[in-house]
């Protein structure tokens, strides 16, 4: 077993940590140059498993990794747009939201420019553990790789985003018979070509509503049915005025709320993100709810106001036992394939959740800079990006705030460096 030792490791080299290797580049490189961002797959790729031809950011270009803090950076959209000669028809096409491949593309563009930050690739950690001074005192973490590499660190920043949610009733149905959005593109890659699919597609929200497409297009002759326990599917809350909330500065303003008003804008603005679809979305769909329907393949292949009360494994796929919520009707449904446009956990990240039992924390206390507060610390900071949504709002877990984010932990890192309270850096070796 290979131990190494660094000031700073970053788990997962997704939007949040590149953003935050892209402040250390340009705020701290004496900093960035003792940082590893570690990757479990060999490449960067933005929601890997959703990037369907034709899909759209619903975020603006300008929230990119750095524009917001830094519009001068040379790791803006802009800038990767001029290196990749693709200004001028960007600018030509019109429109503030690039599509989710672009984006994508950018992001494993960033993870190749930097001078002293090393991305790790096929760097995939399965456990961490707190490392105690002499006195108890939480002084550094241990983390340790699937390959058998261990890296021991002074600061620990967790990017690896949330947890799929699969809801109960599934289960305990064979795994390749139930997809969740996230591995739609590589789960599903053995059944392209195959004729007469029957599909059920299980959500009411965006994931659910690509996923949709997603079916229409791959399987052309399959039998799609969308399931949902909503009336309908419905547009994203997206006026400017919402939109204010997405601002970096808004963070401020909610972190400083009490919990039950932090609870209340947090229902007020779920359809600003989740339950909804975005607009074009929705137009492209009923057209081609449309199509379907004059030609005889489409009706009744929504069902709303139903839940799926039981799922299990039958000979041909998977046989789906559904109750109409408005008159309390069951019926049965068989299926060979079940997606699941069914979002992510709320509960915390596998890999997280042990580490905070280490530290008998049973919920995390997070600052406004970030890092987990715990007690018995000696200036090791834990830091979480993408799933504070209670504390610092719904911008949270989107592209929105990363700019902003990433600075704001780089000046608290800095911070902890530099306190004579604190015990000094330890010696480095390896990273």
């Amino acid at each position: 077993m290979t131990i190494q030792t660094t000031e700073l490791l970053a788990l997962g080299a997704g939007p949040s940590n590149l953003a935050l290797a892209v402040a250390l580049e340009e705020l701290a490189p004496h900093l960035a140059k003792r940082c590893v961002v570690a990757e479990q797959h060999g490449d960067v790729r933005w929601h890997r498993g959703t990037l369907m031809p034709g899909t759209l950011s619903q975020v603006s270009f300008l929230k990119d990794l750095a524009t917001q803090r830094n519009p001068r950076s040379r790791f803006t959209f802009l800038n990767y747009l001029r290196e990749q000669n693709l200004l001028d028809a960007f600018i030509n096409l019109g429109t503030f939201t690039p599509y989710r491949q672009e984006i994508s593309d950018y992001l494993q563009w960033v993870a190749r420019q930097f001078d002293h930050v090393q991305v790790r690739y096929h760097a995939r950690a399965e456990a961490i553990t707190p490392d105690y001074d002499p006195a108890g005192r939480v002084r550094g973490w241990t983390t340790r790789f699937t390959d058998g590499q261990t890296l021991t660190s002074r600061h620990l920043v967790m990017g690896v985003g949330r947890d799929p949610n699969v809801p109960a009733v599934f289960r305990g149905v064979r795994t390749d018979r139930v997809v969740h959005s996230s591995a739609y593109l590589h789960q599903t890659r053995d059944l392209l070509g195959r004729p007469a699919l029957r599909i059920a597609v299980v959500g009411g929200a965006q994931s659910a509503a690509e996923l949709y497409r997603a079916a229409l297009q791959d399987w052309p002759d399959a039998d799609v049915r969308m399931i949902m326990r909503s009336i309908g599917l419905v547009a994203y809350e997206g006026s400017r005025f919402t939109n204010e909330l997405f601002y970096a500065s808004f963070v401020d303003d909610f972190y400083s709320c009490e919990p039950g008003t932090r609870e209340v804008i947090l229902a007020e603005m779920h359809r600003t993100n989740y339950g909804g679809v975005a607009p074009s979305l929705l137009d492209e769909l009923y057209r081609l709810r449309y199509q379907r329907i004059i030609t005889g393949q489409g009706d009744g292949d929504m069902l709303t106001m139903t839940d799926i009360v039981d799922a299990r494994d039958s000979a041909d796929g998977v046989l789906l036992t559904l109750k109409d919520k408005r008159t309390g009707a069951v019926q049965t449904l068989e299926v060979d394939l079940v997606l699941l446009g069914t979002g992510f956990s709320p509960q915390l990240p596998q890999l997280l959740a042990p580490l905070a039992q280490e530290l008998g924390l049973d919920a995390l206390d997070v600052s406004r800079h970030y890092r987990v507060q715990f007690g018995q610390f000696a200036g090791a900071g834990l830091y979480v990006q993408g799933i504070n949504e209670a504390t610092h709002g719904i911008a949270d877990s989107l592209l929105s705030v990363l700019a902003a984010r990433s600075e704001e932990i780089v000046m608290d890192l800095l911070a902890l460096q530099d306190d004579p309270a604190l015990p000094p850096a330890r010696d480095l070796i390896g990273a």
